[in-house]
């Protein structure tokens, strides 16, 4: 309807184009609402054909508001891997700080799951003695023993994925994915078997999914990071970045997010969370079937 002091009448052709205008809205609305529910954990089957699964591993935090902004903007979902990591404010990735981030993001829709707790590498296996089960020689960047090598048990080593997973579980109010991601990247065959007994499965990242902003922005500038991902990412791909890299003096994100999602969008891609990735629903399906605790499984 025209404002009172409209000094323009309402044409036919006026009135056309503002009804066209409404049903355009409502069906906006509509096709957002039917993505995703109130909470934005609930998934509807879709004609994407070129998937991708962009994943963030905390960092010191400072970028983060950046990116959820951009994630919002461009209506992707995304999975979270957490540790209780340093940051630039507050007391930690997963401290009490940063608690109302990790609850919008839930609010949103992405995913989450454990980065381990105090962000633990592993650095060998070490045979147990006299014929007992494999231990592991691992070294945490954070946490009271940040820096120094240990040798573990491997449910000692499941323990510490267990504790990142059950403080997600209590920020967010949802239900974590049974998955994980060590620091690094960096596992042995004895290690992935250990994490599976407790009921992890350990989640990777693909080649040209590595986007780069752990390098030095002298030698990789986000101009060139940018192109290369642009390239070399193909449907399917597991990509990985962070919430910010200490050591990168030109921030990668938001200011690579934005135009990498804007350019893979216009290239036919679409975002999905690793709860629709096929090399993980069927062991999402055995670990976590229950659909009341946040999110369900696709069909």
């Amino acid at each position: 309807m025209p404002r009172v002091d409209d000094p323009m009448p309402m044409t036919a052709h006026r009135q056309c184009l503002a009804v066209a205008s409404l049903f355009a809205r409502i069906f906006l609305i509509a096709s957002i609402s039917i993505n995703t529910s109130a909470k934005g954990n609930f998934y509807q089957k879709s004609s994407c054909t070129k998937p991708l699964y962009l994943t963030f591993d905390t960092g010191h935090m400072a970028v983060a508001p950046l990116i959820a902004d951009v994630l919002r903007q461009e209506d992707v979902r995304v999975t979270f891997f957490a540790a209780q990591e340093r940051t630039q404010q507050g007391d930690g990735t997963l401290g009490e700080h940063w608690a109302p981030w990790w609850r919008a993001r839930a609010a949103e829709g992405h995913m989450f799951a454990s980065h381990t707790y105090d962000h633990t590498y592993w650095r060998a296996d070490v045979p147990a003695p006299s014929g007992g089960s494999m231990q592991f020689r691992v070294r945490p960047s954070a946490g009271p023993q940040a820096g120094q090598d240990a040798v573990i048990t491997g449910a000692a080593y499941c323990a510490e994925i267990k504790r990142a997973d059950d403080r997600l579980k209590a920020l967010t109010g949802v239900d974590t994915l049974p998955v994980w991601r060590a620091p690094g990247g960096k596992t042995s065959t004895a290690m992935l078997k250990n994490a599976k007994s407790c009921g992890y499965a350990h989640v990777g990242w693909a080649p040209a999914g590595f986007l780069g902003d752990e390098l030095s922005s002298d030698s990789h500038p986000n101009s060139r990071l940018l192109a290369k991902a642009l390239r070399d990412i193909r449907p399917g791909d597991i990509l990985m970045a962070h919430l910010g890299i200490w050591s990168r003096q030109d921030p990668w994100a938001p200011t690579v997010l934005a135009p990498l999602l804007q350019g893979l969008k216009a290239k036919g891609y679409c975002f999905r969370t690793l709860a629709e990735h096929p090399d993980y629903t069927d062991w999402i399906a055995s670990h976590r079937a229950t659909t009341s605790r946040g999110w369900v499984q696709p069909n």
